[in-house]
């Protein structure tokens, strides 16, 4: 006998409802880090536009981040935990490697027992959530999804390292997405570029790590593999160079994509929403697509610093704060970082 599977009931599109930010509330400006660099303010602001960067204090975890952002963005949507039907959180600094740290925001949201995952995609995590989120919602799987962007990447910086520690800084951010009537997410234009895989990488792994304070321990000196401030991580290090040149000319590819796969046009847009990496890197991209003056360009680097996965939901939530005449209208995300990995989307604001 043929049974057939009963099949969810699918939505006809979806849309992002509302969003929520955390930044701490901690200000390292360019003076205080320029020192282990032997570099100054000047130097950073020409090369990044950064003047200052929120770093996370005591208490200030990943998951009580992630946790604010996401109690921020349930209720600007009307919404409770129980609402939800599945919870997504983009880290790549989120210290245990199981369980998520998705699986615990969920408890405190009272989201329990949603699904709730993990997503490592770097700067693009973001993005790479929202696309789940989308596909979630208009499969019938879920009517709403919390997609949260988190990092606190001070913990996995060398202050002596020129490449990227004086760029980094901590925050979250978070967006839900529903269930709409017509479309508010266009398709994503994303992917990978694994030959550069080692342009941004961690320094050393975990095992390294392991191997080298199980032989300290052996030779009765865990002090002297500690380095700054009692620190075991491995650090953060990229190639600069060839993480500019890739930015700028192949993601500005991706971004068109991600225009033509909407049926939109750069006059169509109110905002651009980039992922925070760099400020040239954003004045290029806005050039090389023509943006017309009548679009905003999201800037939040200067004050934040790059924060990778939580970077394009914070520029959002402060886009929204500063001009709130742009809800409602369209704008072009677009995440990219370490793997190499890309995602970008058209949504209109909430």
């Amino acid at each position: 006998m043929s049974v057939t599977l009963k099949q969810h009931e699918p939505h006809a599109a979806s849309r992002i409802a509302a969003v929520g930010a955390f930044r701490p509330a901690r200000r390292l400006p360019n003076e205080d880090i320029v020192g282990p660099i032997d570099s100054s303010d000047e130097w950073i602001r020409q090369r990044t536009g950064i003047v200052t960067r929120q770093r996370a204090g005591e208490g200030e975890t990943v998951l009580s981040m992630a946790v604010a952002a996401g109690r921020e963005a349930l209720e600007r949507a009307g919404l409770t935990g129980a609402d939800l039907g599945a919870v997504i959180v983009a880290t790549v600094t989120f210290p245990y490697a199981t369980p998520s740290a998705a699986a615990a925001v969920a408890h405190e949201l009272g989201a329990t027992p949603a699904p709730a995952y993990d997503v490592s995609a770097a700067c693009a995590g973001y993005c790479y959530g929202v696309a789940q989120a989308d596909a979630l919602v208009r499969a019938g799987t879920a009517r709403h999804v919390l997609v949260i962007g988190v990092e606190r990447l001070s913990d996995f910086i060398d202050p002596t390292d020129r490449s990227i520690s004086f760029l980094l800084g901590d925050g979250a951010g978070a967006v839900v997405v529903s269930a709409a009537d017509e479309p508010g997410i266009s398709p994503s234009v994303w992917g990978s570029d694994g030959e550069r895989w080692e342009t941004i990488s961690m320094t050393r792994s975990l095992l390294e790590v392991r191997d080298e304070v199980e032989g300290a321990r052996i030779g009765g000196d865990a002090s002297a593999i500690t380095g700054q401030e009692g620190m075991l991580w491995p650090t953060l290090r990229q190639d600069g160079p060839s993480v500019f040149r890739w930015a700028v000319w192949s993601m500005a590819k991706v971004a068109r994509e991600a225009l033509d796969a909407a049926g939109v046009g750069p006059e169509d847009l109110a905002a651009f929403i980039p992922h925070q990496a760099n400020m040239r890197i954003i004045d290029q991209f806005a050039k090389q697509l023509r943006l017309p003056d009548t679009v905003t360009v999201a800037r939040d680097i200067a004050d934040a610093g790059n924060t990778s996965a939580a970077s394009i939901p914070l520029a959002m939530h402060r886009l929204l704060q500063e001009d709130p005449s742009l809800s409602g209208g369209l704008a072009l995300q677009i995440g990219f970082g370490a793997g190499l990995v890309y995602g970008a989307q058209v949504v209109r604001l909430p």
